[in-house]
């Protein structure tokens, strides 16, 4: 177009529906600048970068979380499923033993009800197991992880059922601007707060992916025990009673656990590399600059130029600065919500080391008793009750390796103690100012 010709002034007039234009002379630069600002972008920063498609990213965040809190209900249920499973187990056995020592009189009756409780239980556990497995069994693509040196944009696009995360090439010139605090604008600020809420999000999200693999190692140790303790059964009623009809029934529950164990160490595996790869992403998350020593470093010495009191007066625009404030406020909430994730991600480990140790004394335990009780019948099953106990010790000697770490970060945590706090409301304060009802523990008799 030639913004001299009267078909074009005429044409702009009808679109823009005004009567009258003026023309101004613009750099090229000018109009990136305008065009960016359009798109809600700093200087030099990708389309991504924006606050909307932030914004789209933390929400398909946000479901990706939800989904994984779904599947570590399903996993919770399947525990307590496996649980009325081994009860329904020990109620069979009673039954059969009974049955089998005491033969068709007068105790058959009570045999037939605990027969019949077994059964109930062991067909309700399984249900519950099967369902939540086949929940447990979705997995969910985690995010890219930790963001890489220098700052880039995390971004989301979605060609298929599931969302697809990446991240753009490090911008250039970003990490001197963001120091510059002090300088910038407050709706720079927020674009900045913007992307740093999303690369929380992004972190809570990976720990909620560790702690749903943690959830299924769990399971797995829950189902592996079960099994164990099927194959110990099995193989103590097969060399405590002559054989007989009943020896199938004694093979029967040595091959259903060694398969259960099996299973229990199909999810046992991912789980391990979840709490290891947890513990690691703490540790490097904790010897980051939180985002108050971003937003106001720590002096030490002579005050800084660059990095003085914020430029803030009363003749200042105040819905600008307290919306700039309120975004700063929510980035601190975030990962205060990151340090609670953390903390989760720790107690977690700590839960699956005390499962850890529960499957390891298990296991020894039941190599203990078939070596205590049968003896040393054949050189095959001495090697075997051999190895369960070995199986176990390193099972426990792991746990306790997990448990003691995970134990010394936890008590570093403000957020768990054995006192009960209730805020008491009073609505022409701030909610910082209510007064508190604290019921400590100690005080309970």
């Amino acid at each position: 177009y030639d913004p001299w010709e009267k078909t074009t002034i005429e044409d702009i007039k009808k679109t823009l529906g005004v009567e009258k234009i003026d023309f101004k002379v613009a750099l090229p630069l000018d109009l990136v600048r305008i065009i960016e600002n359009n798109q809600d972008l700093n200087h030099g920063f990708p389309p991504s970068a924006g606050r909307t498609p932030l914004a789209k990213v933390r929400t398909y965040l946000a479901g990706q979380r939800t989904e994984l809190s779904l599947q570590r209900t399903a996993l919770s249920r399947g525990r307590t499923g496996l649980a009325f499973l081994r009860t329904g187990i020990a109620f069979i056995t009673a039954a059969i033993t009974l049955f089998r020592i005491f033969g068709t009189g007068y105790l058959i009756i009570p045999c037939l009800l605990l027969l019949a409780v077994g059964i109930a239980s062991v067909s309700d556990g399984l249900l519950w197991y099967l369902t939540s497995r086949k929940k447990a069994s979705q997995n969910v693509r985690p995010p890219l992880g930790e963001a890489p040196p220098g700052f880039s944009v995390l971004k989301v696009s979605v060609t298929d059922p599931h969302p697809v995360f990446s991240r753009t090439e490090p911008v250039e010139g970003a990490e001197e601007v963001r120091n510059n605090w002090s300088s910038l604008s407050p709706v720079q600020r927020r674009r900045f707060l913007a992307n740093d809420r999303t690369d929380m999000a992004e972190e809570r999200t990976a720990l909620a992916i560790l702690r749903t693999n943690m959830a299924k190692a769990r399971t797995g140790l829950a189902f592996a025990r079960t099994g164990i303790a099927f194959a110990g059964l099995g193989i103590g009623l097969f060399w405590k009673f002559p054989s007989g009809p009943w020896t199938v029934f004694d093979i029967t529950l040595i091959v259903l656990g060694a398969l259960m164990a099996i299973e229990g160490l199909y999810w046992y595996l991912p789980g391990r590399s979840a709490g290891i790869e947890g513990l690691k992403r703490i540790t490097r998350a904790e010897k980051l600059k939180n985002i108050w020593e971003m937003v106001f470093p720590p002096s030490y010495g002579p005050r800084r130029k660059d990095h003085g009191n914020p430029p803030v007066k009363s003749s200042h625009a105040p819905g600008i600065w307290g919306t700039t404030g309120l975004a700063l406020e929510r980035t601190m909430l975030a990962e205060r919500r990151n340090i609670m994730a953390r903390l989760r991600t720790v107690m977690a480990r700590s839960r699956t080391a005390m499962a850890f140790i529960r499957t390891g004394l298990s296991i020894s335990v039941v190599g203990t008793l078939l070596l205590v009780l049968l003896g040393t019948t054949s050189p095959l099953w001495d090697l075997l009750d051999c190895i369960l106990i070995a199986t176990g010790v390193l099972l426990i000697t792991n746990g306790i390796l997990w448990y003691i770490p995970a134990e010394k970060i936890r008590q570093q945590f403000p957020y768990c103690f054995g006192d009960l706090e209730i805020s008491l409301p009073d609505y022409s304060k701030p909610s910082g100012l209510w007064r508190k009802a604290v019921f400590s523990h100690d005080d309970i008799e």
